[in-house]
């Protein structure tokens, strides 16, 4: 099952994506169907009717209010080796904040205070349901699906401290969607993910080059705090960073960057320049 939220004039509205028709459904937002549970998705899958064109949609963050946005660092091993670090023991954490998510083909915005603005492809994982110290089997089954986001990440204000989280969560940078597709629909550790930059390729990869797996992920962090339906975990990008280029290289205003991962999507998405 593929679901998705779009805009209206009032708001917004979940919906269940087939082929190139959108099916409405009754909740505001892909995160409100999850946080009802079974009675949302069997909801979800029994809807009918013939849909909307999905080009005729604007989208929104699949998520548009997260509970918790969680992402990971350094988890594939071609980017650890591109940036000379060590490999972790455990994966590395950081967070975004609601005001972070724009649509996947909403504008990102670069920020005034910064020229080094990178972009990094990730497949992001989609909670479904609580789960606290969970392993095994019930770290998997409380993953409803994935989806695609760009971590754009702000380098000199990452590179400012230790701690990342200055230079990730900047307002209005992170695209996330266009779909949450269910874990069924995908085997989540053999994906193709790319990002494109004015149509050149920049990363390509495949996540069984990451190191810790979504499912190992989900435990991790279920250790430290409950997770909820509508949660998302963002587990890492490739290789391929701008900034780990000679000589770098930086997101420009006018450029559109294209993130994808095979199964899911993309996200395409113009910069623009804060004012």
């Amino acid at each position: 099952m593929r679901l998705l939220t779009f805009r209206t004039n009032g708001g917004t509205r979940a919906g269940r994506l087939d082929g190139d028709r959108v099916v409405e459904l009754a909740d505001a937002d892909v995160g409100a169907l999850l946080a009802r549970g079974e009675a949302g998705l069997a909801e979800a899958r029994n809807a009918s009717g013939d849909g909307r064109p999905l080009a005729e949609l604007d989208l929104a963050p699949v998520i548009v209010d997260p509970p918790k946005v969680i992402c990971v660092g350094q988890n594939y091993l071609a980017h650890i080796e591109e940036q000379g670090a060590k490999v972790p023991d455990h994966p590395t954490l950081f967070n975004k904040f609601r005001r972070c998510l724009i649509g996947p083909n909403d504008e990102i915005v670069l920020p005034k205070v910064s020229q080094r603005v990178d972009w990094e492809v990730e497949l992001a994982i989609v909670i479904g349901k609580q789960a606290r110290h969970v392993s095994g089997a019930a770290a998997e089954e409380a993953i409803f699906g994935y989806t695609v986001m760009n971590d754009t990440s702000i380098r000199d204000w990452q590179a400012r401290t230790t701690q990342w989280m200055q230079g990730k969560a900047f307002e209005a940078t992170t695209p996330l969607g266009p779909v949450a597709v269910s874990r069924d629909e995908v085997d989540a550790g053999r994906l193709r993910l790319w990002t494109e930059l004015d149509g050149a390729v920049m990363q390509d990869s495949n996540t069984s080059d990451m190191l810790f797996k979504p499912a190992e992920l989900v435990a991790y962090c279920s250790q430290m705090i409950t997770l909820e339906p509508g949660d998302v975990i963002a587990t890492g990008t490739p290789s391929g960073v701008g900034v780990a280029r000679k000589p770098p290289i930086f997101v420009q205003a006018g450029q559109t960057v294209r993130c994808s991962i095979e199964g899911i999507g993309s996200l395409v998405n113009r910069a623009v320049r804060e004012i």
